[in-house]
């Protein structure tokens, strides 16, 4: 599926670490397929999806 066909996307880059993190962090991160810090994937811009991204907001780096 590429960009063109998913309407708006948003890039999403793990920049901090889980370690240490509540269970649900380390879940939600997961969820969004971050696996190291670095990780980067474009997901489709939907509520759901931005309310995953403010869970753990402060772990992550966000791009239009």
């Amino acid at each position: 599926m590429t960009s063109e066909s998913k309407g708006k996307a948003i890039k999403i880059t793990l920049k901090r670490s889980v370690i240490g993190r509540p269970q649900n962090q380390v879940d939600t991160v997961k969820a969004l397929g971050l696996r190291r810090i670095g990780d980067s994937r474009e997901v489709s811009d939907t509520p759901a999806l931005r309310g995953m991204v403010r869970t753990v907001q402060h772990l992550l780096e966000v791009e239009a």
